[in-house]
C-alpha cells in the first residue's frame, strides 16, 4: 500500500500512478482505487496532525529531533486551489477557487559576520531579461495565472529564471526541510505551523527567522507563534513593486532601469526610507484621483500607490543588510518553490477537488513526501493492521 499511495503523491495523477505501477511492478490498480486508498492515508494524516496541535496548545508536544538546530527558518506562503461542491455526484458540480496555506520549515547552518556580506545586489537582481521574468512570475503568482513567455524563450534557456537558493554570498544553507499544508484559514493554519516546528525543536533554535511576503494572515501567523524569530519581508516581492514603480514613473527606458537600480541598492541596503521618500514626491506630481474616478490596476498612480502602501507597512521588517550579517535568508524562495511543489499534484485544468476534504488529504499525503524526514515511511511503520483482513484458515 504504501507504494501506492507514494506514488499517487509523488506524481501528478493517480492515472500516472496507475500507470506506474503496471509498467514498473506489474500491478493492475485502477485510478479511482488509487484514489480512495490515497484519501484514507490522507485522513489518517490530517488527524494525527491535529492531535500534534492539540497536544501543543497543551504543552505536550515534546520535541522528535536530538537538538535543535542552529538556523530555524519558517517560510509561509499560498496559492490558489480549484475545487467542487461534494456530495452532487459525478462530474464538477458549482467550481470555484480557495487558497491553500503551505510552511516551509528548514532547519539551516549559516555564519554570522560584523560586515555584510553582499551589500551590492546580486547579478541575478541587475540583469535586464532576468528582473523581467521574475517580475512576470510573481505577478502571475498573485493573480493565479500563467506566466507570459518572452518571445525567443525556450527550454534551453530555463536556466535565466531565478531558483530557489538565496542569491547573495555566504548565505545561510539548508540541511532538512519539512512541510505544512491546508485548505484552513490562518487561524487555524497557524497552530499547525507552530505544532510542526515545536516537533522540530525550533523554539530553542539559536537564530530563528520568519520570512514571508506582505500578506497579513501571515504576520498574524508571526506575531501569534513566532514573535521572537526575526520577521524578514520577501525580498523577491520588494523588487517587483519597485521595478512596476520604476516604470510607472514615466521616462525612457534608461531612465527607467537606473531609477530601478538606484531604489533596488537602497532597499537592499536597507534605506527604504529614501525609497519611500521619492516615491511620495512621485505619488503628487502624478496627482491624486479624482473622486469617485474608476482607477485600473496599470495606472500609474495606482502603481505607485500599491508600492507605497507595500513599502510603508514592511518597512520595519526590510533591514536586509542586518539580516545577512546575522546569516539570516532575505527571500521567501524556498516555500515559494515548494508551492510550486504542491500545485504541480493538486492543480491542473481539469483538477477540481471536493471542498474541502478532498484537498485537505491530498495536501497531507504530498506534504508527507515531499518533507525531508521520510514521514511517510514512518507513517505506514507505526500504522496498525488492518482489523479486516482475512486470517489463514488452520
Amino acid at each position: 500500500m504504501r507504494t501506492i499511495v507514494e506514488l499517487d503523491g509523488r506524481l501528478h495523477s493517480a492515472q500516472q500512478a496507475a500507470l506506474a505501477l503496471r509498467l514498473c511492478h506489474r500491478l493492475e490498480i485502477s485510478d479511482r482505487h488509487i484514489r480512495r486508498l490515497t484519501a484514507e492515508v490522507g485522513a489518517d494524516l490530517i488527524a494525527r496532525r491535529d492531535r500534534a496541535v492539540e497536544r501543543r496548545r497543551r504543552r505536550q508536544l515534546p520535541p522528535h529531533v536530538k537538538a535543535p538546530p542552529a538556523v530555524a527558518v519558517v517560510e509561509v506562503d499560498g496559492g490558489r486551489v480549484g475545487m467542487r461542491q461534494s456530495g452532487c455526484g459525478p462530474g464538477v458540480h458549482q467550481p470555484h477557487y480557495r487558497e491553500d496555506k503551505v510552511a516551509c520549515l528548514i532547519s539551516m547552518e549559516g555564519r554570522t559576520s560584523e560586515q555584510d556580506p553582499q551589500p551590492e545586489p546580486p547579478p541575478s537582481f541587475i540583469e535586464p531579461r532576468r528582473v523581467r521574468r521574475l517580475v512576470q512570475r510573481i505577478k502571475a503568482q498573485a493573480t493565479g495565472e500563467a506566466p507570459a513567455e518572452e518571445e525567443g524563450e525556450g527550454e534551453g534557456e530555463a536556466g535565466a529564471r531565478p531558483g530557489p537558493e538565496e542569491p547573495w554570498r555566504g548565505a545561510p544553507k539548508p540541511l532538512q526541510r519539512t512541510c505544512v499544508a491546508s485548505m484552513a484559514c490562518s487561524r487555524q493554519f497557524g497552530p499547525m505551523v507552530a505544532a510542526e516546528a515545536q516537533g522540530r525543536d525550533f523554539y530553542r533554535a539559536g537564530r530563528g527567522a520568519f520570512v514571508a511576503d506582505g500578506q497579513a494572515y501571515n504576520w498574524t501567523i508571526w506575531r501569534g507563534y513566532f514573535r521572537h524569530f526575526e520577521p524578514i519581508a520577501d525580498f523577491l516581492h520588494v523588487l517587483c513593486y519597485v521595478y512596476l514603480a520604476a516604470q510607472a514613473a514615466g521616462g525612457g527606458a534608461e531612465e527607467q532601469w537606473s531609477r530601478y537600480l538606484r531604489w533596488l541598492r537602497a532597499c537592499w541596503q536597507g534605506r527604504v526610507r529614501e525609497v519611500l521618500d521619492e516615491l511620495a514626491g512621485l505619488a503628487a506630481a502624478l496627482g491624486p484621483v479624482g473622486e469617485g474616478e474608476e482607477v485600473a490596476e496599470s495606472d500609474p498612480r495606482e502603481v505607485v500607490r500599491q508600492a507605497q502602501v507595500y513599502l510603508h507597512n514592511n518597512a520595519a521588517r526590510m533591514d536586509y543588510g542586518r539580516y545577512r550579517r546575522q546569516g539570516l535568508p532575505v527571500t521567501s524562495s524556498l516555500v515559494e518553490s515548494l508551492v510550486g511543489e504542491f500545485h504541480a499534484r493538486v492543480k491542473g485544468p481539469q483538477k477540481y477537488w471536493n471542498d474541502p476534504e478532498g484537498a485537505e488529504r491530498i495536501l497531507q499525503v504530498r506534504a508527507a513526501v515531499l518533507s525531508e524526514d521520510d514521514r511517510l515511511g514512518r507513517y505506514f511503520a507505526e500504522r496498525p493492521g488492518n482489523p479486516y483482513r482475512r486470517r489463514k484458515a488452520g
